[in-house]
């Protein structure tokens, strides 16, 4: 015979708490985009919300837009860049050389070789 302390017919998941007539969704509106490929598809917004010019396109992934007749380009691809380039986009070749020799001048401090 069961315990009487046992939870019945709920689970992770099973659904909302609280009966539906006490709530209802918030207003919202379909925007449909269109990618290069032609795939449609719709995204659902807030109402109240301005829909974004671009939304990439779940089969594809390239970018959809609004109008079915001239969706946008294909999406840019940024070529892998290496620590390295990052580094040589903030500082110039003299920078560097400063930096360079300050770090070679304490690791000497520390080996004693001053």
């Amino acid at each position: 015979m069961p315990s009487g302390n046992v939870i019945r017919g709920t689970r992770v998941g099973s659904g909302p708490e609280r009966p539906p007539e006490r709530y209802a969704p918030a207003p919202r509106q379909a925007v449909t985009y269109w990618c290069r490929n032609d795939h449609g598809f719709d995204i659902l917004i807030a109402a109240e919300a301005e829909a974004p010019a671009l939304w990439d396109c779940p089969r594809c992934g390239q970018p959809g837009g609004q109008d079915r007749g001239n969706p946008p380009g294909r999406a840019r691809a940024e070529p892998y860049k290496t620590h390295l380039a990052y580094v040589k986009e903030r500082r110039t070749p003299e920078e560097a050389e400063a930096l360079l020799a300050e770090a070679l001048d304490a690791l000497r401090r520390r080996r004693g070789r001053a």
